[in-house]
């Protein structure tokens, strides 16, 4: 097969492990930057053109689209789509998942545990948001946040009132969750492909810190999921419409809690903590459906 990575930084991590084990499995594989690619719209005929050459004969596509190049991507994504090409992330589904609010509507819709969510257009009922997540502390989004950035966590109602009214103040849209303290700054990410667990790891936040991101210094370690877990991770993916993506929940004393589904998750830190080749599985997710 003819396989495209659509990635801005070959030399990532991700992309490179792709890339191997496309070619391994005896496949051609070419990584293109997606900004460089050109949409021609005509009745019948897309096509993409990549540096002033038309991209033809490929068989299947693989996104990795950053948050910041969401729209262009999504467009490419979409093209590719059109000209009949497998893609392991659909265009749509991707739009729908970087929508941190419709993508909590959508699993609390589909009777999955989150966190306690409030979101208001810059209410100055201050109090009253605070208290439907049950008071403080409490967990304080950017809705366009990545990788730990854009997320507060206020101790005090006094703190997460200033940060809200800060927020407001400047316009920006932000989301508030109640705090798990039990999950004592630890969360799990789970790698879905096809309707199946291939890997899950336990990511925890350095002393101090809340966010247990591993791009903040956090650590991560294999876990093994409890069914229960694994469920809510298979069917958070399913209700995003999506095959490929990682799923990050909170152990709680209610059960697990779904924080956010990742359409373009990175592969680096799940393969070192499980030592599983989750590329390899992304390949023959390809080939059982090209």
């Amino acid at each position: 097969m003819n396989i495209v990575i659509l990635s801005r930084n070959p030399n990532l991590y991700s992309t490179m492990v792709l890339q191997q084990a496309a070619i391994k499995r005896k496949h051609s594989v070419r990584v293109i930057d997606p900004v460089n690619c050109d949409i021609v719209i005509e009745k019948k005929n897309p096509m993409i053109y990549y540096r002033g050459k038309r991209l033809d004969h490929v068989d299947a596509v693989i996104p990795r689209i950053g948050s910041s190049i969401t729209y262009y991507g999504t467009s490419i994504i979409r093209q590719f789509e059109m000209m009949g090409v497998f893609t392991t992330v659909g265009s749509q589904a991707l739009v729908l998942s970087r929508d941190k609010l419709q993508s909590l509507q959508i699993l609390s819709k589909a009777k999955i545990g989150l966190p306690k969510t409030v979101f208001t257009n810059y209410s100055k009922n201050v109090d009253d948001i605070i208290q439907h997540v049950g008071g403080a502390p409490l967990i304080i989004k950017l809705l366009e946040g990545t990788q730990g950035l854009g997320v507060v966590l206020a101790e005090t109602k006094n703190a997460a009132k200033s940060v809200i009214e800060a927020f407001n103040g400047l316009q920006a849209r932000v989301i508030i969750q109640e705090y798990i303290e039990e999950a004592k700054g630890a969360d799990i990410r789970v790698l879905v492909i096809d309707g199946k667990v291939i890997g899950a790891m336990k990511r925890q936040g350095e002393e101090g810190e809340f966010r247990s991101n591993l791009h903040r210094g956090g650590t991560a370690e294999i876990v093994n999921l409890t069914e229960e877990e694994a469920d809510a991770a298979i069917e958070a993916v399913k209700a995003l419409d999506l095959a490929v993506a990682g799923v990050d929940m909170l152990q709680s004393k209610r059960g697990p809690l779904i924080l956010e589904v990742n359409s373009s998750p990175g592969l680096e830190g799940i393969e070192r903590a499980t030592g599983n080749d989750i590329a390899k599985e992304v390949i023959k997710y390809i080939e059982r459906n090209v």
